[in-house]
């Protein structure tokens, strides 16, 4: 089971942007972020979000700040946004966390689930660090940093789980080496994949801490240097990853 999701660059400083940076606009656009979210279900059920990015050219790459995975960086950090970001909207159902079934259960009706304005955030950045926040509705609680997420026993913080971290390719290295002109429109490959546990329920639908997954949102930010471009299968104008309207449907 595989969703996914081709994000685009938010084009409302394309134009200043692409000047700061000394490339195209065209360039920017041809910047390419695919997301796969499918559901694993070894060694345990879990939901599975794998990020590629691919730069165009060279000239970008050398400008991305994209910190080299290391596993002693790999603990809850506030504040991921404020560089570049791997980033995952979840909003659904709410229910309390004990009330939660299991796969087993036969009776749907008996889930306490009800509709909500709540969602789940995710932060993730390249280098290991994460963070999982919960609101209750439209970036409510105002609170900076926002409140942890916790699992459904109310006491322990959500984490997700690494599962590879590649930086460039074997040819984006050979570019990176060269002294050609060629290496100039070498792309660059970059990828991110981490999980998350979540529970199964009845008629084919799953559950994180204590909501039903709904609507998924992944989108991304990549800082160049001082300059913060925004990724996102849709944005709002200007951009916010927080506006459920450009959230897609959960269809795994």
């Amino acid at each position: 089971m595989n969703q996914s999701f081709d994000l685009c660059i938010a084009t409302e400083t394309i134009v200043k942007d692409a000047q700061q940076l000394g490339v195209s606009i065209e360039a920017l656009e041809n910047i390419s972020i695919e997301v796969s979210v499918e559901i694993i279900q070894q060694p345990a059920l879990q939901l599975v979000l794998t990020y590629q990015v691919t730069l165009p050219s060279q000239i970008l790459a050398n400008q991305l700040n994209w910190p080299t995975w290391q596993q002693t960086q790999v603990n809850f950090t506030d504040y991921l946004w404020e560089e570049t970001c791997l980033e995952c909207f979840i909003a659904g159902c709410k229910a309390d966390g004990e009330d939660i079934v299991a796969s087993d259960q036969t009776e749907p009706h008996k889930i306490p689930f009800q509709q909500t304005t709540a969602y789940i955030e995710i932060n993730a950045s390249p280098d290991g660090r994460y963070a999982l926040y919960q609101f209750e509705n439209y970036r409510n609680p105002a609170t900076l940093p926002p409140l942890p997420l916790y699992e459904t026993d109310g006491t322990t913080c959500a984490s997700i789980g690494w599962n590879n971290h590649k930086d460039l390719t074997a040819l984006s290295v050979a570019s990176l080496l060269s002294s050609t002109p060629t290496a100039v429109q070498t792309p660059a490959n970059y990828e991110r994949s981490f999980s998350l546990p979540i529970t199964q329920l009845p008629n084919q639908q799953y559950a994180i801490a204590n909501m039903m997954i709904e609507q998924i949102h992944p989108c991304v930010i990549l800082w160049f240097g001082k300059t913060d471009l925004y990724f996102a299968s849709g944005h709002a104008s200007p951009p916010d990853f927080h506006n459920r309207d450009y959230w897609p449907k959960f269809e795994l």
